[in-house]
């Protein structure tokens, strides 16, 4: 046992200095040393342009993917000041480099509002990076900085001429691989998507993206109609209730709102909220303003012109966001946001602020266009008529299990324990699946549910309709936690919802509807790591009658065949079924946590999971034809 030094001395106090903290403990400044992380400081360093472009002084901003997993941000921005700081003593741009909270952002005058992360972004991305080169054009001449792992490597020195009228930054930088050990390699894919967003959120800056590694790409992003084309670009697979995107902007106590919104024909909502250009993915102030003054201005209206009766229920929120699609976004000069990833806006005067817009802009809209006003009232009144049905159908479920033997679902095997740390519960396909998994499971710890053919397609269709699905309600009532605005993820009966399938394309599309069905209606079980896709395998090698190694891939099997020798004596199995295997068969290689493959699904991209759910499985057939067709190529084990 170590000994507990209780008196210690200033001696054992560390002092990091610096740049220090952040390559000792990275992650509290870029969220983690995952890909995540290496291209948050890409961002970094484009929100830093994106500031001036708020201030007015960027119009354009190009983004480089060099060889060498370098990376360059240059702007048309007034440029890093370049003389000697007063406090630091050293060069402006050294100073804005090397040291933290070192920026403009920290007195309004140069900056009104801001995103980035507090004004450390780009001394965190210098500590981070490999090497880091500065460039600056200002006042007719070219300056350059070099720097290493947060140190300098040179002095800021005039390196050539430009014209009078040009200025602005460039940074150019190769991330440390002793910081990031996973990859340093960027993704074009991921980064085009944020340029995009980025753009759509400063309507008229242009943002010119470029791959010049061996892919060669180039895109440009320029929306003048800033997020009414953000709106129009969410939906462009869907079907629009009204065709023109409802559009409010205004500047209230030096707060800008801007709000954009369009109802589908879909049952979900789609509403996305950022502060300072920073995606709030868990609102905050701004979104519960909006919420708010929808919900009252739908029911004013509708009462103003008797479309809801006397003696009825006002809409509630969940009716009147049935199917739209929105955009809010704010600028503030001191934003307070909760959490270190900047997750929700914590600023209460926004609440208010947003609140008073969109009252003031939604009513007059309402007014002035009374063909689209009766569209979405009626849309919400659906909703409702819908969501009174739902509630009966539960209220139904409930009174008929006081009266059944148990209320869980008859088909359910249950395990003997209920400590949802370690319980968990396998859908699986079929009866014949199913046996094989009750035979093959450990009864203290796992469940399983079988189910019967296809569960319905929840895109299509409302929770009252989903309610009448007798697959639907097992799974609800087997996992305990209620659906829709009952969830209650507290009561949730085990840690682990494994979909288990089998390796064919029907078992890909059981899996997608499953999927489907626990994005739109049981999110918060995928948010916090509940839900997990089994991996059997797809071979079976046997020698004789015993099968003597399985294989999960092509690959896999490639190698094996390899290792063992191709003759005679082996034979390979190709299962298609859970149910073609014995139960100790399933258990051994897909059921037993000792040797098993779980895949957890995770929601990285919220906006490009339902933009997929939409294409998979929505109405609209020619985005979902586009998709096979581009995608086709890449098709394996398709049954004939």
């Amino acid at each position: 046992m170590t000994e507990n030094k209780r008196n210690y001395s200033a001696s054992d106090i560390q002092v990091l200095t610096g740049l220090e903290p952040v390559r000792k403990r990275p992650g509290m400044y870029i969220g983690s040393t995952g890909p995540k992380g290496l291209h948050h400081l890409v961002y970094e360093v484009v929100d830093n342009s994106i500031d001036e472009a708020l201030a007015g002084i960027c119009d354009t901003i190009q983004i480089q993917l060099e060889k060498d997993n370098w990376v360059s941000i240059i702007d048309n921005g007034s440029g890093i000041p370049v003389e000697i700081h007063p406090q630091t003593g050293k060069s402006t741009v050294e100073t804005v480099l090397t040291i933290l909270h070192a920026g403009g952002k920290f007195n309004n005058g140069a900056y009104k509002v801001s995103g980035g992360l507090h004004g450390v972004g780009v001394s965190v991305v210098n500590a981070l990076s490999k090497h880091l080169i500065a460039t600056v054009k200002r006042d007719g001449k070219i300056y350059q900085q070099e720097f290493a792992k947060g140190d300098t490597l040179t002095e800021l020195k005039e390196i050539g001429t430009c014209g009078k009228e040009e200025h602005g930054t460039k940074i150019s930088f190769c991330p440390d691989e002793e910081i990031f050990t996973e990859t340093t390699e960027f993704s074009y894919e991921v980064l085009a998507k944020r340029f995009r967003e980025m753009a759509f959120l400063n309507k008229g800056v242009k943002i010119v993206f470029e791959d010049q590694r061996e892919t060669k790409k180039e895109e440009t992003f320029h929306y003048e109609g800033g997020i009414k084309s953000f709106v129009e670009f969410l939906n462009k697979k869907k079907t629009p209730v009204h065709q023109e995107v409802i559009y409010m902007e205004q500047v209230k106590e030096g707060i800008s709102v801007e709000v954009a919104i369009q109802y589908t024909d879909s049952y979900s909502e789609n509403i996305l909220t950022f502060a300072n250009n920073i995606h709030t993915e868990e609102g905050g102030t701004h979104l519960s303003g909006f919420r708010s003054a929808l919900t009252r201005s739908i029911n004013e209206y509708g009462r103003q012109y008797n479309l809801i009766k006397e003696k009825e229920e006002n809409l509630s929120g969940e009716d009147v966001r049935e199917g739209i699609t929105g955009i809010i976004s704010v600028k503030l000069p001191q934003p307070q946001f909760e959490g270190q990833t900047k997750a929700k806006l914590g600023n209460s005067e926004a609440r208010t602020i947003v609140d008073a817009v969109v009252t003031e802009n939604l009513e007059t809209f309402l007014e002035e266009n009374p063909k689209v006003s009766r569209a979405i009232l009626q849309k919400a009144l659906s909703a409702r008529r819908a969501r009174e049905a739902a509630r009966k159908a539960r209220d139904l479920t409930r009174k008929r299990s006081i009266l059944d033997s148990t209320v869980l679902p008859g088909k359910l095997q249950d395990c003997q324990l209920d400590d949802n740390k370690v319980t968990e519960i396998f859908l699986v396909e079929g009866d014949s699946a199913g046996g094989s998994a009750k035979g093959g499971r450990d009864h203290m710890t796992q469940a399983i549910l079988p189910l019967r053919g296809k569960i319905m397609n929840v895109e299509k269709a409302r929770l009252d309709k989903i309610l009448n699905s007798d697959e639907i309600k097992a799974m609800i009532t087997a996992f305990g936690t209620g659906v829709g605005s009952e969830f209650n993820i507290e009561k949730l009966r085990y840690g682990k919802i494994i979909i288990m399938t089998d390796a064919d394309v029907d078992g890909a599309h059981i899996q997608t509807l499953l999927l489907t069905f626990f994005f739109r209606y049981l999110r918060p079980l995928i948010e916090e790591g509940h839900v997990y896709v089994a991996q059997p395998p797809l071979y079976g090698i046997k020698k004789g009658s015993k099968v003597i190694r399985y294989c999960y891939s092509d690959d896999e099997l490639k190698r094996v065949m390899d290792d063992l020798g191709r003759d005679n004596k082996y034979k390979i199995g190709r299962y298609k079924g859970l149910g073609e295997m014995n139960a100790d068969q399933l258990w051994e290689t897909t059921m037993n946590p000792e040797h098993r493959i779980l895949l957890r699904v995770g929601i990285e991209d919220a906006q490009e999971a339902d933009e997929v759910f939409t294409m998979l499985m929505g109405s609209d057939v020619k985005p979902r034809r586009e998709f096979i067709q581009e995608n086709a190529v890449y098709a394996e084990n398709i049954d004939a």
